[in-house]
């Protein structure tokens, strides 16, 4: 049976969904900035326009977005991340649970091979409408015989205005088929990128075509079998299936800090707060975690300052998930590694040595504590569940106060989908 997928993304996701709630923003240039405003991570079509790159430092750009009219807004993670999970459960309804696979935050494939009447560009379409209506972003749709070809049908329903919104390429004849890709450069295929392009385009291979053309055994030899797939999938030979996003590896919770810190007190709450971070997306996954790493980063672009980077990890005994004993780690090794007089910018964790926590190994002397332990933990966790992020934490990350090394988001939009006192008003 031949494969049908679909690449369902949303059209400049960040920027999309500031103007779900900011009308006012449609067709004005619109960019989101990193954290602590520091460069550019989405821009709208308005601002692409203008030439204005990804990654381009804020300040460089203050003056033109004055005099261009240039909105700039603060990355608002906590918005766009409901918001994603919104997306993904509205188009997960057109095929069964195990036919979806969540990309990306913005970007979701389906799997259509058990629908075979099912028409995908009629399919497409109706997602595109229910997706505007039921969650106000814009989406684009692409299908193909491969996740490659589906990958490249979505970039041609987003660049190219003929197609409406959704490319089905399993419905072209080859000719018109290589005739679309032959005007697709080989650096915009799924998994090629700049610098593999560059080698590339030294022995002739310029168009997504041209690589669709060559002799697969051949990339293997000179690039490795991950090349080989693709040159595989863009001949409509699936080698990638829908997966499953695998358990973290690494989890690392990092931020840096809106104001320089001095005091080794305020990087403890540094600490204690993205451990908390940490520890929510390890228990998410299920898992218990076996090192904690730790590292403070001076500023390097302040060449007057004395610079200091240190990192050290600690193993725990016995692997676990209970987040007063990593963070009792966790500080531990910061304390150690701070030094007095140094101006640190940026603090963060990592736990490390992952496994999934019905395989990891307990402690016979322990036993009775850790079924109590793990009813707080898991009261933790559902207070902040149902009453939103950091309502209740271990130690400083409990504390609902101001801090002054908080991310610095100056031009931070409301959360709008998840704190009542911060919900969209519609004045009659």
């Amino acid at each position: 049976m031949s494969r049908r997928f679909v690449l369902v993304d949303v059209n400049n996701f960040y920027v999309s969904c500031e103007r779900v709630f900011q009308p006012r923003l449609e067709s004005v240039p619109v960019l989101v900035l990193s954290n602590c405003d520091g460069c550019v991570i989405a821009r709208s079509a308005e601002v692409k326009a203008m030439g204005i790159e990804m990654g381009t430092p804020w300040f460089q750009l203050t003056d033109q977005a004055r005099k261009q009219g240039i909105t700039a807004l603060s990355s608002n993670y906590t918005l766009y991340g409901d918001m994603s999970a919104r997306t993904m459960r509205t188009i997960g309804r057109w095929v069964p649970q195990d036919d979806q696979e969540v990309y990306s935050i913005d970007e979701t494939f389906l799997d259509f091979t058990r629908q075979p009447r099912v028409d995908m560009t009629t399919v497409g379409q109706a997602i595109r409408t229910t997706v505007k209506q039921h969650v106000g972003l814009p989406v684009c749709v692409g299908g193909g015989a491969s996740k490659t070809l589906a990958k490249l049908a979505n970039r041609l329903a987003k660049k190219q205005p003929r197609w409406g919104g959704v490319c089905d390429l399993t419905v072209l004849p080859d000719v018109e088929l290589e005739g679309l890709m032959g005007g697709v450069n080989v650096t915009d295929v799924w998994g090629v990128g700049r610098r593999l392009g560059a080698r590339l385009n030294a022995e002739g291979i310029h168009t997504a075509l041209h690589l669709r053309k060559t002799d697969p055994r051949r990339i293997r030899e000179r690039y490795g079998v991950v090349l080989e797939r693709t040159v595989r999938e863009l001949r409509g030979l699936p080698c990638l299936d829908l997966e499953d996003i695998p358990p973290k590896q690494q989890i690392v919770a990092s931020r840096m800090f809106g104001a320089p810190i001095y005091d080794v007190d305020e990087l403890v709450e540094t600490i204690q707060e993205y451990m908390a971070r940490a520890v929510r997306k390890l228990r998410h996954q299920n898992g218990v975690a076996g090192v904690v790493g730790v590292w403070l980063h001076t500023n390097p672009h302040r060449q007057q300052d004395a610079q200091h980077h240190p990192s050290a990890s600690l193993p725990i005994p016995i692997p676990t998930d209970d987040v007063g004993t990593l963070t009792r780690a966790a500080v531990a090794v910061m304390r150690a590694l701070h030094r007095p007089g140094f101006r640190y910018t940026k603090s963060g964790v990592m736990l490390m040595d992952l496994r999934a926590k019905e395989h990891a190994q307990g402690d016979l002397f322990a036993a009775e504590l850790i079924q109590p332990r793990d009813a707080l933990l898991d009261t933790l966790d559902r207070i902040n569940g149902k009453w939103g992020r950091g309502t209740v934490g271990l130690g400083s990350a409990g504390l609902q106060r101001p801090r002054t090394w908080a991310m610095k988001r100056d031009q931070l939009t409301p959360a709008y989908t998840t704190r009542w006192n911060e919900l969209a008003i519609v004045h009659a």
